[in-house]
């Protein structure tokens, strides 16, 4: 697991590169630079505005007596995403955005439970 850790920060960064290469031969230095800034800017707020949604979820979970597991993941992912889409580039802004959206959350969520069941015993 340590290597593949080692070799997604050699990785990651470099396809950031290239790929802000690319965008910005296509669309130019300034117009890829203000992109990159207006999606960290539209990711606070999407950071904001779903995370309050997801707190009200949970909120209602543990009112009803539930266990607001899901929704925990769901902040979580909401996290992850938002780290994402403050770090400069537009392959981590990408992922970033999936992870914004609740459809995004919800397919790594199930698909999170499904490999937890296959290696651990859930009581």
């Amino acid at each position: 697991m340590g290597w593949l850790l080692r070799l997604a920060f050699f990785l990651v960064p470099a396809a950031e590169l290239a790929l802000f290469a690319v965008v910005q031969s296509r669309i130019g230095l300034g117009w890829a630079l203000l992109a990159t800034a207006a999606t960290a800017l539209i990711g606070a707020a999407l950071v904001r505005r779903q995370g309050l949604a997801v707190w009200a979820k949970m909120r209602e979970d543990l009112a009803a007596g539930g266990t607001p597991a899901r929704h925990l993941a769901h902040g979580v992912l909401l996290l992850v995403g938002g780290a994402l889409l403050l770090t400069p580039g537009f392959l981590t802004d990408g992922v970033g955005f999936a992870l914004m959206s609740p459809w995004g959350r919800e397919a790594l969520y199930k698909a999170g439970v499904r490999y937890m069941r296959r290696r651990a015993v859930i009581v």
